[in-house]
This record gives structure tokens, C-alpha cells and sequence, in this order.
């Protein structure tokens, strides 16, 4: 499914609607370029999942816990992880299996330990149709 967002917010609220219909153990991966709005979808599925605190990409401490929703939020970033294995050091297993969604910023990098029902999601800029312009493709 290609969706395509005109501006920050509906990126925002693609998101949103996104997480209405998570479930406990769903992986997202978000996949781009960088200032495409992956954080951005990430911020959208955080209020569709009524948490309240200001998300950021996580990008030096590798994923950020949010709690306080309606189940908590593992949000990634793995742009620095240069071999999988650094996945086990944080115990990405318990985050993949646990108690709530993960969403996973630079999925790439760990294609090998994603399971089969991760959903990606691709986030790409597309110049000629203007400079908010996303094309958002779920698959």
C-alpha cells in the first residue's frame, strides 16, 4: 500500500492511525533516508498510542522505552550498529518478544534478526513533487 503525505503532519498522523491498530508484539520498520520523517511517523504513533512524552530518534543510546500508554513503545535507532551481534549486548530479543511495539528506525542494518512479520514501512522524498512530499509505502 503507497500512501502519500503533502506535509509534516500528515506524516504525523499516518503514524497515528498506524498504532491504532497495533498490537502488543508488532515490529515496524522505518526505512529511509535521512530527513525523510521517520521520527516524525514515530511521533504520530506514539500519540496513537496515548503516550504523552516528547520522542526523539534515539540515535546514540540505540532504543528509547516509552512507558505510560496503552503498552509501551521500543523505539530504535540502529543507523550505528555496524554488525548485528551488537543487538544481543542490549537484548533486542526481549524488546522483539516482549510486552509492547517496536519501531525500528535504519531496519537494514539488522535484516538478519528481523522476524517474518516485522511490517516495513519506507518513507522516500520525492523532489519533483515538492519539498514536503513523502511517498509512504507499507509492506
Amino acid at each position: 500500500m503507497k500512501i502519500d503525505s503533502f506535509s509534516e503532519e500528515d506524516t504525523k498522523a499516518l503514524g497515528l492511525m498506524t498504532a491504532k491498530e497495533a498490537k502488543k508484539g508488532d515490529i515496524f520498520c522505518l526505512d529511509g533516508d535521512l530527513g525523510t520523517g521517520k521520527t516524525v511517523f514515530a511521533r504520530g504513533f506514539a500519540e496513537g498510542l496515548d503516550i504523552r512524552e516528547d520522542i526523539t530518534s534515539p540515535t546514540f543510546t540505540i532504543v528509547k522505552e516509552y512507558r505510560g500508554g496503552k503498552f509501551p513503545l521500543y523505539h530504535f535507532d540502529v543507523y550505528r550498529i555496524a554488525d548485528p551481534s551488537e543487538m544481543e549486548a542490549i537484548g533486542y530479543e526481549e524488546y522483539f518478544y516482549g510486552d509492547g511495539v517496536c519501531l525500528i528506525e535504519w531496519s537494514e542494518q539488522i535484516a538478519d534478526l528481523l522476524p517474518e512479520t516485522a511490517v516495513h514501512v519506507k518513507i522516500e522524498k520525492v523532489p519533483e513533487k515538492g519539498f514536503d512530499y513523502r511517498r509512504i509505502e507499507f509492506g
